[in-house]
């Protein structure tokens, strides 16, 4: 099966995507999916919320998953081109508003490595194994990082084993999981929650939104490898089917699971899911104090303690999944004149773009290190605002992406379309509307968290919202100033792209008047 193309693509960029090796099945990418969209990182943040967070996760499930699996569905298998959001956007906006989106979606990555999920790995080590601090803490996080980026720098053929495997770890640990708390419930009942605790209030909507949203996004990821895969324009629309439905059971069984055992006020968003665990697992041996405080013994501290090292693994596969994904993305800009020439080359050995994914390695470090140190050692801290960051930059970067479909409907409408949203252009608008909506309301809540909470007259104070013992003004600062420096990043990837732009416009001239190719 030959390489799809754009209109314009160049010899240079045939040469590179030569080095590309098909290898990934419809089964590879429905395991990279359930990878890419179940992040055990936010299920303490989503049940700390307490019942109001599993009424938000249901309705932003229709609300906002099913448009969007739609949506993404249908560009997957119209377009499946390398580079895939890149592409597309680049399509439908052209290269400047492509580029500027690349960055902002590349970058959230190695953000999200360095920050969120290492400070949530780093807690897990040290509340099951033993406490890191200092050196130790140091080279653990560098062995975490670096080895997520080691699963992308191998061969798609060897990588993949990565996101397999993590998606097989994420089952088993759900499954335990679940049964423990059914037998925990037998032993010791359960707290559980009156119908009034579902009731949605706007505070807790204002806050769980954009983490839910967050949860739910990585449909396209798996497209930034198209031409990697057998048959995209069949097995990308089954691959998001069946990983939607995995997904919300494998969000929604462990949110109210947790829900169930913990009191609200005992839920962080750092220990929320390790917390429960810990409680659960004395049913296999342990007791629970009268302050709450868990410890296991026998059975149920080894049971917990090879829980705490799937939670390690699944951790490091997201991240490694991600990085995969959104770094071809950013080697297709390479490639095409939006970021500079280098990012876009692919390694002939491994046929992966090392360039790009040394750069996201080098990016997760300097994010660790300084959200260790900006963080002044509070954990919660430090997961809340890397948690953000990590997050706003994704959906900024989805105002870019899901218009994409409409306007590809109307300027490129012959392109072959084995799968379309339902409901011919109203269909596509509501997709495109709904899912671009979410991701603009996901944003402005995080640039500003607790918005509207003041407003008529509910008495809400707007910086009960913010981590505790940061003030706004410290706060707008770790959220705005990394945006406004990523976009300022696109602007200047752009600009190192012009000498390849050149080059590419050079070569249409040529195929144009008939004397090059």
């Amino acid at each position: 099966m030959s390489a799809p193309r754009t209109a314009d693509t160049t010899s240079d960029e045939i040469r590179e995507k030569s080095r590309l090796r098909r290898s990934l099945r419809r089964f590879d990418l429905l395991f990279f999916l359930i990878c890419t969209i179940v992040g055990l990182d936010t299920i303490g943040a989503v049940a700390k919320n307490g019942a109001q967070g599993f009424t938000w996760l249901v309705f932003l499930g229709v609300a906002f998953f099913l448009p969007y699996g739609l949506l993404m569905a249908e560009l997957g298998a119209a377009f499946p081109v390398q580079g895939g959001p890149y592409v597309w956007c680049r399509l439908a906006f052209g290269r400047f508003a492509a580029a500027l989106v690349t960055v902002l979606y590349w970058c959230s990555n190695p953000i999200w490595l360095g920050g969120t999920l290492t400070i949530l790995a780093v807690s897990a080590f040290g509340e099951f194994f033993t406490p890191l601090h200092g050196t130790a803490q140091l080279l653990f996080a560098l062995a975490f990082i670096w080895l997520a980026v080691a699963s992308a720098i191998v061969s798609v053929r060897l990588g993949r084993w990565v996101p397999s495997l993590g998606a097989f770890v994420r089952v088993a640990i759900v499954g335990l999981f679940t049964v423990s708390v059914l037998l925990y419930a037998l032993r010791n009942g359960v707290g559980g929650f009156g119908t009034a605790d579902f009731a949605p209030r706007y505070a807790v909507f204002i806050a769980v939104v954009p983490v839910l949203v967050f949860n739910y996004v990585g449909f396209e990821l798996p497209s930034a490898a198209s031409e990697e895969m057998l048959d995209p324009r069949r097995d990308v629309p089954r691959a998001i089917a069946w990983s939607g439905l995995g997904a919300v059971l494998l969000y929604g069984t462990p949110i109210l699971a947790i829900l169930l055992v913990l009191p609200r006020d005992r839920v962080t968003g750092v220990g929320g899911f390790l917390d429960a665990v810990r409680e659960v697992f004395t049913v296999y041996g342990g007791s629970v104090a009268s302050d709450g405080t868990a410890t296991l013994a026998g059975a149920g501290k080894v049971l917990g303690a090879v829980t705490a090292a799937g939670f390690i693994f699944a951790l490091l596969s997201s991240g490694a999944t991600w990085i995969i994904g959104a770094d071809r993305a950013l080697a297709a800009a390479g490639l095409d004149g939006a970021a500079p020439r280098g990012l876009g080359r692919i390694s002939p050995r491994t046929g992966t773009p090392i360039a790009a994914n040394l750069l996201s390695g080098v990016m997760a470090t300097i994010v660790m290190l300084l959200a260790f140190r900006l963080s002044a050692g509070s954990a919660e801290r430090y997961f809340t605002i890397a948690l953000g960051v990590a997050v706003s930059t994704t959906t900024i970067s989805y105002l870019g992406i899901f218009p994409a479909l409409v306007r590809l409907r109307r300027t490129r409408p012959d392109a072959p379309r084995p799968y379309r949203v339902p409901g011919g252009p109203a269909g596509a608008w509501l997709a495109s509307g709904l899912t671009t909506f979410w991701a603009a309301v996901a944003t402005v809540w995080l640039l500003w968290p607790g918005l509207g909470t003041d407003w008529f007259g509910a008495g809400g104070d707007p910086d009960a919202a913010l981590p505790q013992g940061v003030g706004r003004a410290a706060f707008e600062l770790t959220q705005i100033g990394p945006v406004v420096a990523l976009l300022a990043t696109g602007v200047l990837f752009y600009a190192l792209g012009a000498p390849t732009r050149g080059r590419r416009a050079a070569s249409e001239r040529a195929r144009a008047t008939g004397d090059g190719g």
